[in-house]
């Protein structure tokens, strides 16, 4: 294993996160006092790593087999409404403090290895927030399509807030064996997890809870896939969208009958929840 690095301003940090959204290699750590960030994308082989120093600076280094051992401090655990405490902490006496401390509370455990979706995103945070939002309206067994399911957060959130019938997929297959790890990890079981390109997907059933946390360009792109996969009466979340891009993502969704009459704001990231128009409408 390799890894690219480099420092940088953190007046940069939101052009790093708009270059490498959605790669599952790509950390950003935010150093101590503020001013600098150093950014790291790890990678299967040393060519891979290059080609990006190539374009952007920075640094080359093999990493050591014992390298999961030196990692950062982990953030503070990220509360969702009534429901979940999401940690990346993963260590039994960690879990238990926290059950202590969170009494009530479920506890996920979503270690910061190479995939999207640890939780402090704020993308993913908010589609939590959705997600439990919607739980509370279906009665237990909805389905649920987590579209770009990163580190199956999302998923593994779904099925314990009732859902039954799940499927998760990614187009990384280093992103899918991180989700079927952290899927026993929080002891949930049958969700269907399957490495696919959306683009190219023929889905052959749809769902109840359609979560898409996809970059904006390919949401926009995947728009006549994802229809195929919502049911009537059903609840769509989208996230991944940029704001400068938010008006092209919800046009695009309209012309495919697609309304979000609810959307969250959060810095430069948007969030919506909708559903079918004829639904909204009715």
């Amino acid at each position: 294993m390799f890894v690219w690095s480099k420092l940088s301003a953190s007046k940069w940090l939101d052009a790093w996160e708009d270059r490498f959204h959605g790669n599952p290699n790509f950390v950003l750590h935010v150093l101590k006092g503020g001013k600098s960030v150093r950014v790291e994308v790890f990678c299967a082989t040393k060519p891979e790593a290059e080609a990006i120093a190539k374009q952007f600076g920075g640094s080359v280094r093999k990493l050591s087999a014992d390298w999961k051992k030196a990692g950062p401090e982990l953030p503070p655990p990220l509360k969702v409404r009534d429901k979940f405490i999401v940690t990346q902490a993963s260590a039994a006496k960690d879990l238990k403090a926290l059950e202590k401390e969170f009494p009530g509370r479920d506890i996920i455990s979503i270690p910061p290895e190479m995939a999207f979706g640890t939780g402090d995103h704020a993308t993913t945070s908010t589609c939590l927030r959705f997600l439990v939002d919607i739980a509370k309206s279906r009665p237990a067994g909805w389905t649920c399509a987590d579209l770009g399911t990163g580190s199956g957060l999302l998923a593994i959130a779904a099925k314990k807030l009732g859902a039954g019938d799940t499927f998760a997929c990614d187009y990384d297959p280093f992103a899918l064996a991180v989700a079927e790890r952290n899927f026993p990890r929080n002891h949930v079981e049958g969700i269907e997890a399957k490495e696919l390109d959306i683009l190219k997907w023929k889905p052959r059933k749809k769902y109840d809870v359609v979560l898409a946390n996809i970059f904006s360009t390919v949401l926009i792109q995947a728009f006549p896939v994802i229809i195929k996969t919502l049911k009537p009466g059903g609840d769509i979340v989208l996230s991944g969208i940029l704001a400068s891009q938010a008006w092209d993502v919800f046009t695009a969704a309209a012309s495919h009958g697609l309304g979000f009459p609810e959307v969250i704001k959060k810095g430069k990231w948007v969030t919506a929840r909708g559903g079918w128009m004829n639904d909204l409408t009715a």
